[in-house]
């Protein structure tokens, strides 16, 4: 562990968010001497980020509790365009109205965890539409392209790996490096910025934008980057086998989200808990200390407490409440994802892809063939088992011990 002297890298050293500083001491002395205005970007690909952006998002909250300003910088600009990082094929073109909608749906997340105003260190919101749209081609060219080579861009994982696996990249695809630099020069002109933070991933990109601000204004930038989040197993934050871990409500329900959490690796209980709640260290120290079965204490505080941060305090004490109410009693919390078959039923294996327990009518077949399916505590082992409810009754179906659902008609 560092020696850092300002408050901002000295939590989040302690907290274990950075990966790599371009200059960590210079950064450290402008943390201590003055307020530093510090953003990440988010591409607005769906209507919700999913927890692989929640280091991030915590990244801005940790700037704002030690009295730094926080900038989220959503890409409606760059989003037409898409990041071609870690991707083997073009994104897929939105509208401009799909993505004013994803805009408005992941901002909700950042009210939660971020305090918005006018003040010196409250968070604002900014879209590099408003002036990417602005900036004419021949004017990039002049102004932006000469600090870019051919070369160097070829150079960059996004570009050579794709060159190397023969996948296209698009001209468009091509162009987001610069677009990304010259947004970290166009808000330490416009708001004062003078902090990049990002994955891992999007060091690159970071570097790019220092450089251009350095050419083009003669300013020193700054830039910090956190490690590449992966479970204790080794797999990559943000997904299941049921799909995506969604922070938005709309696109998870809260007990399912709950339910990540509580079901973490043993091995990743202490991390999770210093990056993605505000619990003070000590009691960190105390429950990653918990052994047998009592880190699964531990656990449900970490589902608590991030539940509560992302989702609100009452979706979190509901989601505890159903989670102990269908566990030790037997019952059917009213936290359960629900799920309403019709008046003529649904097959099995359907219910349970569409409750997102499996992610296709084949897995749904193994589970049912291993015995892993009830409903109502009995077990299902055909897979032409038709469900059907009587009317204004339910049913609880389980899959394994984690994964439940109430099923309406």
């Amino acid at each position: 562990m560092s020696n850092y002297s300002s408050d901002l890298l000295r939590l989040l050293d302690e907290r274990g968010y950075i990966h790599q500083t371009t200059d960590a001491e210079g950064l450290d002395a402008l943390a201590r001497e003055q307020i530093v205005p510090g953003y990440i970007g988010f591409d607005a690909t769906a209507p919700s980020l999913h927890i692989g952006s929640l280091v991030q998002i915590m990244m801005l909250r940790r700037l704002q509790q030690t009295g730094h300003k926080p900038i989220v910088l959503m890409g409606g600009g760059t989003t037409r365009i898409g990041d071609p990082t870690g991707r083997d094929e073009s994104r897929k073109m939105l509208t401009d109205e799909v993505i004013a909608a994803n805009i408005a749906g992941i901002r909700t997340v950042f009210e939660r965890l971020l305090k918005f105003g006018d003040g010196p260190t409250d968070a604002v919101m900014v879209d590099n539409q408003d002036w990417l749209s602005k900036l004419g081609y021949i004017e990039m060219l002049q102004k932006v392209g000469t600090h870019f080579t051919i070369n160097r861009m070829l150079a960059f994982d996004s570009v050579r790996l794709r060159l190397e696996r023969e996948q296209p990249m698009t001209f468009l695809e091509f162009n987001y490096m610069i677009l990304q630099g010259y947004d970290f020069r166009y808000l330490s002109q416009e708001m004062g910025v003078r902090l990049q933070m990002g994955g891992s991933d999007q060091w690159g990109n970071i570097v790019n934008g220092m450089e251009l601000g350095r050419r083009m204004d003669g300013t020193e930038l700054f830039g910090l980057t956190t490690p590449l989040l992966t479970t204790a197993d080794g797999a990559k934050m943000g997904k299941t086998a049921a799909g995506a871990v969604w922070l938005n409500e709309a696109q998870l329900p809260s007990y399912d989200f709950w339910q990540y959490w509580r079901n973490v690796d043993d091995r990743d209980v202490g991390r999770f808990l210093r990056l993605f709640t505000d619990l003070p260290l000590e009691e960190i120290a105390r429950l990653e200390s918990l052994g047998g079965a009592q880190i699964n204490d531990a656990k449900t505080v970490l589902a608590n407490e991030v539940t509560k941060l992302v989702r609100g305090e009452e979706a979190a004490v509901l989601a505890a409440n159903t989670a102990a109410e269908t566990f030790a009693g037997g019952g059917a919390g009213a936290d359960l994802p629900s799920l309403d078959v019709g008046d003529d039923g649904m097959r099995i294996g359907a219910v349970l892809t569409a409750l997102g327990f499996t992610a296709s009518n084949g897995e749904a077949k193994r589970k049912l063939a291993e015995g892993a399916v009830k409903l109502d505590g009995e077990p299902v082992t055909d897979p032409g088992f038709l469900v059907t409810i009587d009317e204004g009754a339910e049913s609880k179906l389980s899959l394994g011990k984690k994964k439940h659902a109430i099923i309406r008609r």
